[in-house]
């Protein structure tokens, strides 16, 4: 018996890099998953590649940045399987330049996917949980949370911001058997570095199914234990003084 047998796991950017790569690895535990990404054709495909797991998976693209779109993809998870067991805030975007060249609409942005976004959506299964007595939050941060890179002013600051709500969901939810636990990801090859033409070998790298390992570490622990915050990250990164 696989240890999440059962058990419904929601991932938002799920259709690509990460998210799927979570996704997979929860369904290879026995998770059912709702994805949820905006780009409905790659979600689709992401969830037939869950499905070959042999667990259900079911696509529901939302802007997670959208009240009502979450809502209505909680709906649909509640309709379709009754419960809410896990919750991966994975949904993110990146923008960035020197402090004085950054446009409001590029802070703002980041600040939507990367905090409202999440917010959203904890919200929204915090109450589900919070109903049928308990679950598991896991909002993936970034190693830039703590060690900055130039130039990456909104990226950063929401990741520092991921942090505190991580914190505030584990205090709220500590009376109604809600975890929540932050997973940091160092330098992660997903499709977007492959496809930049970017150089990849030039920092040290680790694959998606990798770091998908802690997520389901995370997510497979009691409900009376928490991982509170994990930083996952090729061994020869630079990291500490990296900025």
């Amino acid at each position: 018996m696989s240890k999440l047998d059962g058990k419904v796991a929601v991932v938002t950017g799920g259709n690509q890099g990460i998210g799927k790569g979570i996704a997979r690895a929860l369904a290879k535990e026995g998770a059912n998953l709702v994805l949820t990404a905006r780009t409905a054709g790659k979600l689709e495909s992401a969830a037939d590649e869950i499905r070959a797991e042999g667990v259900e998976a079911v696509a529901a693209p939302a802007d997670v940045t959208d009240e009502s779109q979450v809502q209505a993809v909680f709906a649909k998870t509640m309709e379709r399987f009754g419960r809410v067991d896990v919750l991966v805030n994975n949904a993110a975007a990146f923008d960035g330049g020197r402090i004085d060249e950054l446009s409001l609409s590029a802070w703002d942005w980041a600040m939507a996917v990367n905090l409202r976004g999440p917010f959203l959506c904890t919200r929204a299964a915090f109450r589900i949980m919070k109903a049928q007595g308990g679950g598991r939050i896991i909002n993936i941060g970034s190693i830039s949370a703590q060690r900055v890179r130039p130039n990456s002013a909104p990226y950063s600051t929401s990741k520092f911001g991921i942090t505190g709500l991580t914190h505030a969901t584990a205090l709220d939810g500590r009376d109604y058997g809600i975890v929540c636990s932050c997973l940091h990801p160092g330098n992660t090859l997903v499709e977007r570095r492959e496809e930049s033409g970017v150089p990849t070998d030039d920092e040290p790298m680790m694959t998606v199914d990798e770091l998908a390992q802690a997520a389901v570490t995370m997510a497979t622990l009691p409900l009376h234990v928490n991982m509170l915050e994990a930083i996952v990250l090729p061994v020869g990164q630079l990291y500490v003084g990296r900025g």
